[in-house]
């Protein structure tokens, strides 16, 4: 049985896009025969740029809420909050020791605000060894990974690889990558890769007056309503055609071909579309974010899992490092 580990941090309320491209393909994989599925919220990864305690603490609720909205049977998986199992941080270190300073400097994460390095801080360099620690400690076997972060995995592989050189070849598990090449891309309301970064998002579990403002504000060309559209080149079909039945598709096509149909008609129809295909998950995610009790019962589990497998991996590493057994 192979253990296939992934994480979504904690920055804020879920969009389609994570939705669609990460969840609900983690969902289908947990449920997969052969696969040990570990699923965690990456809320230390957060604290790199969220300084908001009560921020942080909903938007950890609310990844939780939307994970269990969407289907998973945390019976059949290992799903937990990373700060509740704090063995991640003691093997951060051990880890961070013998990891050279270029390899972190080259990392993407890194690079990409080097230029503005009054801004950086260090858990922000340090972010592939929390990242490396994250899947070390519970010995997976296969982390899917999207293109932009094939890099960190690489540095993950290349510090198990040098702690095993040193203190056994045995120590850790050397993770490989799967990078899925047909993830969903989300288009965002502007056309580019729905993301939080460009303010571009559609979040499906907003009140229904607040998701209709979203839609409604989808960015679209200024052809007149009576004249034929190109739906190849437009962001309201191209989203519809992700959630909506074949025929429905087909259906807007031709109405956008034939002229006389309006992107007012079409946001109406993908407003529709997203409260009719997500009215469970809406409705279970409200009910979850209500009772955030529940939320920590559920992840509480989880972290009782996890820590049983991080403490033996950290006893090993403590172990082969020179250090004794925890008193």
């Amino acid at each position: 049985m192979a253990r296939v580990l992934t994480g979504i941090q904690s920055t804020g309320v879920p969009h389609l896009g994570n939705i669609l491209g990460a969840i609900r393909p983690a969902v289908r994989m947990s449920g997969t025969p052969g696969n040990d599925a570990f699923l965690f919220i990456a809320d230390m990864h957060s604290f790199t740029t969220m300084r908001d305690p009560q921020v942080l603490r909903d938007n950890t609720y609310a990844v939780a809420a939307s994970w269990l909205a969407s289907g998973l049977d945390v019976n059949a998986v290992t799903f937990y909050r990373q700060s509740d199992v704090p063995e991640v941080a003691e093997l951060t270190w051990y880890l961070g020791c013998l990891t050279p300073y270029p390899m972190l400097a080259n990392a993407h994460s890194f690079k990409d605000k080097s230029d503005r390095l009054s801004a950086v801080n260090a858990g922000l360099f340090y972010y592939p060894v929390l990242m490396a620690a994250d899947i070390l400690l519970y010995d997976a076997h296969v982390v899917p990974v999207g293109k932009d972060q094939v890099q960190h995995l690489e540095i993950t592989r290349d510090i198990a690889s040098a702690f095993n050189r040193a203190y056994g070849d045995d120590t850790f598990v050397v993770p490989e990558a799967r990078v899925d090449k047909e993830v969903m891309t989300v288009p965002g309301t502007d056309g580019q890769k729905m993301s939080k970064s460009y303010n571009n998002t559609l979040i499906i579990f907003l009140p229904e007056k607040e998701l209709k403002k979203q839609v409604m504000g989808i960015v679209t060309d200024s052809t007149p309503l009576e004249d034929p559209k190109d739906p190849e080149k437009d962001n309201v079909f191209n989203l519809f055609r992700l959630l909506a039945p074949d025929d429905a598709v087909e259906t807007m096509r031709q109405n956008y071909l034939r002229g006389g149909y309006g992107y007012g008609h079409a946001k109406k129809e993908l407003l529709q579309v997203l409260m009719d295909g997500f009215a469970n998950e809406r409705a279970l995610y409200q009910e979850l974010m209500t009772d955030r009790g529940e939320l920590d019962r559920q992840l509480q589990v989880g972290a009782a899992k996890a820590r049983a497998i991080a403490e033996v991996t950290l006893a090993r590493v403590r172990e082969r490092a020179g250090y004794g057994a925890r008193r």
